[in-house]
């Protein structure tokens, strides 16, 4: 039985919003979720209209657009690959969208702001599953920390604003995320969309299986990027409080049984490959969501479910790459 809903403290009836990043996956499904909300005006921004890693564009939009709550999915994101090849521009990038962003909210008297963070905050060899209070109880996983740290630095602003001057800035910490509009990049993307493009790919090309990373030995939690964006709309209405909440789903699978639920999903027949040579990674990274879960909300996509949604997206919006 799903606990009772905490009750709402605020409402988005009416209200301005902004979802910064909303060309993102998660940006993107906020947008979709926030069109049940009967908001005022969910007010959108591209690059060219605001590049967030500029302190003056940004605070000179928000004064323009006044938005009376914010979500800040905004980020640069990857895999392995990229955070371990561009650590200064997910570190420098990632520090000014949060800090540009959350600073001039505070300058324009936003009523409340949701920054979004990352699993991946918490030390590597923290305890499972995963505690709000294990932040900063250990070492980082190297392959990601760049991108770690600046989510990190989001969270204290939130954190020190609030403390400071009585702000409304909330965080939430979102388990690994699939779904429509992710990144399919060949290089450059996460696990699920990795493993769903070398699956169509051998499919198309009448191949056996696919080949994956590492041993396939690690644990890893994925949550559909809706019910990710129904969490997030959830806490913006009923939370408020300085610790950030984990969201995520409470159970976790390894790559090696992932990727052979995407070759089910492909309808891909074959062995599965490892490449030893490639890293693992963090051993397992399952979250408590046991804080969210007492407020009331649980999550609707069944992880097979979720993934035929996204190779079902993935096949119908994107060429393939090869």
């Amino acid at each position: 039985m799903p606990a009772q809903q905490a009750p709402e403290i605020y409402s988005l009836e009416g209200k301005k919003v902004w979802v910064a990043g909303h060309r993102g996956m998660v940006g993107s499904a906020l947008v979709r979720r926030l069109q049940s909300e009967n908001c005022g005006q969910i007010i959108t921004a591209t690059r060219d209209d605001v590049d967030l890693t500029q302190q003056y564009a940004v605070r000179s939009w928000l004064k323009k657009e006044k938005p009376q709550s914010i979500f800040i999915p905004a980020a640069k994101v990857g895999g392995i690959y990229a955070n371990d090849t561009y650590p200064a521009e997910f570190l420098y990038e990632n520090l000014m969208i949060a800090a540009n962003i959350i600073h001039a909210a505070y300058e324009q008297g936003v009523e409340k702001v949701l920054f979004l963070g990352s699993s991946c905050i918490y030390p590597r060899d923290a305890e499972q599953p995963l505690r709000e209070d294990a932040l900063l109880t250990g070492p980082l996983e190297k392959t990601n920390e760049w991108y770690a740290i600046a989510k990190i630095a989001g969270i204290k602003l939130c954190q020190a604003y609030r403390k400071q001057y009585g702000a409304d800035f909330i965080s939430a910490m979102p388990t690994n995320l699939y779904g429509p509009f992710d990144n399919y990049h060949p290089e450059n993307s996460h696990v699920i969309p990795a493993l769903l493009r070398k699956a169509r790919l051998a499919k198309e090309n009448g191949e056996d299986g696919i080949e994956i990373w590492g041993t396939g030995s690690p644990y890893r939690e994925f949550m559909y990027v809706d019910d990710c964006a129904d969490a997030l709309v959830y806490l913006m209405k009923h939370y408020s409080g300085e610790d950030f909440i984990n969201v995520g789903t409470g159970s976790d699978v390894t790559i090696a049984e992932l990727a052979e639920l995407v070759m089910k999903t492909a309808g891909l027949s074959g062995a599965l490959r490892k490449d030893s040579s490639k890293p693992d990674g963090t051993p397992r990274k399952l979250m408590s969501s046991q804080r969210l879960l007492t407020m009331g909300w649980s999550p609707a996509t069944p992880l097979p479910e979720g993934l035929r949604l996204a190779y079902d997206w993935y096949v119908e919006n994107v060429p393939l790459q090869k």
